[in-house]
């Protein structure tokens, strides 16, 4: 298996972009496309545990618009494990907290459907990462 085939990983690199966009400007139509709509996908964040596509589409759905949580990122890192499959992870610094969070999703290539989501959390941690 290839680990980090450069199209394949800025492949995946618009599609976070894409996302991060959609969640500053609420945009649930990308928001959705973005996450595989099946009981099986799974976001959890600081105010929400969304089990199912439909559960994360009612947060979308309730969440006010806005810059949102994120203030500064302070490091992203994309891993591809061949063309199909990739993880991205983001530490940032949150918006009104001392502490960094962190962002962390993985994603699949359904031949049918493309690059999707299908498993997302958000956490806060308690001191900077030794690297």
């Amino acid at each position: 298996m290839e680990i980090n085939i450069p199209e394949v990983v800025e492949e995946v690199r618009a599609l976070f972009e894409r996302y991060e966009k959609a969640l500053v400007e609420k945009d649930v139509a990308v928001l959705d496309a973005t996450f595989w709509n099946s009981p099986l996908a799974i976001r959890a964040a600081l105010h929400e545990n969304g089990y199912g596509f439909e559960e994360i589409h009612a947060h979308r759905v309730r969440r006010p618009p806005g810059p949102g949580i994120k203030l500064n990122r302070r490091r992203l890192v994309i891993t591809t494990f061949g063309r199909d499959f990739a993880t991205v992870h983001l530490e940032f610094d949150m918006r009104g907290r001392d502490q960094p969070a962190r962002q962390s999703q993985t994603w699949v290539r359904f031949p049918d459907q493309g690059w999707k989501v299908v498993l997302a959390q958000v956490s806060v941690t308690e001191a900077a990462p030794a690297w």
